[in-house]
């Protein structure tokens, strides 16, 4: 029997050609204080989620990115010992060092997808992340075309840009895409001019899923990643609580915090969630095992003090986004701001 998979995003430097507006990871913090270790910390750190993952009875699935994890003049090397260990991986990055080249290299190297972001069309985009991002984005898809890696394109879903959101299927499938996919945005408590009412929320997911469903014999596929689809699945008919047996004793589905996935900082420090400040402990100093079993790590499972969630029968397959609830509210357990139960 296979292992589970357990996830961990691992941001191996801050440096980035862009400094995007809603970059969680700069929000507060001096961004020309850029952090990241040298090849011989990074060896030490993939041991250590190596050990770990053994003594979990997991199998490790890396996530890279940073910043931009090409950006680190020892990618290549990392990317091989992680390929030495049979160990999956895949990359967040942008556009912008890609070439027919680099595409092979991480080909060989065993990269399963390549995800960059698209966050609404040329002007919209530009303006949240540089200049001259969205060409670069799109004209980078072609070195995908003939090899194994599948190319992601993300949006982030906010009020500046939700409009747009629907045009970018048909501009990530004209590009031919392998997926497009999109999460909502992290917000800060200052920032309600940026949230969308569950309402819209809701009527958006409506026209996503019309669609996907048009273009669903295309060669790009459509990955539900935010958990809401799975509440509006089940109002439509399209998901039924009761096919899964004893679905009230186990977490199945829904946000992963604290479940199948942790993230790392460039500095080390250890995340419960990637997209809320929610520090656990510090790599390699402690090990990744230690920190995941933690008291500070149980603090994000406690499911039962959902306010809107723990009495919904889709708590354990939905809970929305613990993370928007945290940015905006500073409380992890708030209901979910766009959920319009």
């Amino acid at each position: 029997m296979d292992k589970p998979k357990f996830g961990i995003q691992w941001h191996i430097t801050d440096k980035c050609d862009q400094r995007c507006k809603h970059c969680y990871l700069f929000r507060g913090k001096d961004k020309s204080l850029l952090q990241g270790f040298d090849f011989k910390k990074l060896l030490s750190m993939l041991e250590n989620f190596i050990v770990s993952c053994n003594m979990m009875k997991v199998k490790p699935f890396l996530v890279i990115t940073g910043g931009d994890p090409l950006l680190h003049r020892d990618i290549c090397r990392l990317l091989d010992e992680i390929n030495k260990h049979d160990i999956s991986f895949s990359i967040l990055g942008n556009p912008f060092h890609l070439s027919y080249a680099v595409v092979a290299k991480l080909e060989k190297l065993g990269c399963v997808y390549y995800q960059m972001s698209l966050d609404g069309l040329e002007n919209t985009h530009d303006l949240i992340r540089k200049s001259g991002s969205f060409k670069a984005t799109l004209e980078s898809l072609k070195y995908f075309e003939d090899s194994a890696i599948r190319a992601v394109i993300m949006a982030t879903v906010s009020k500046a840009n939700i409009i747009e959101i629907p045009q970018l299927v048909d501009v990530a499938i004209s590009h031919n895409a392998d997926s497009f996919v999109f999460a909502r945005y992290c917000p800060a408590p200052d920032e309600q001019d940026l949230m969308v009412s569950p309402e819209d929320y809701r009527v958006f997911l409506d026209i996503m899923w019309g669609k996907y469903l048009k273009h669903k014999n295309s060669n790009t596929t459509f990955p539900l990643k935010d958990h809401l689809w799975k509440l509006y699945l089940y109002e439509k008919g399209l998901f039924e609580v009761a096919s899964i047996e004893n679905p009230e004793n186990l977490i199945i589905d829904g946000c992963h915090c604290g479940i199948t996935h942790i993230t790392v900082l460039a500095d080390g420090t250890v995340y419960a969630c990637r997209r809320c400040n929610s520090p656990v402990g510090k790599v390699p100093e402690q090990l990744l095992h230690e920190i995941f079993h933690s008291e500070e790590m149980n603090e994000y499972r406690k499911y039962e003090e959902f306010e809107a969630c723990a009495k919904c029968e889709l708590r354990n397959f939905c809970r929305g986004c613990p993370a928007v609830s945290k940015g905006l509210t500073g409380n992890f357990y708030a209901k979910d701001p766009q959920c319009w139960r």
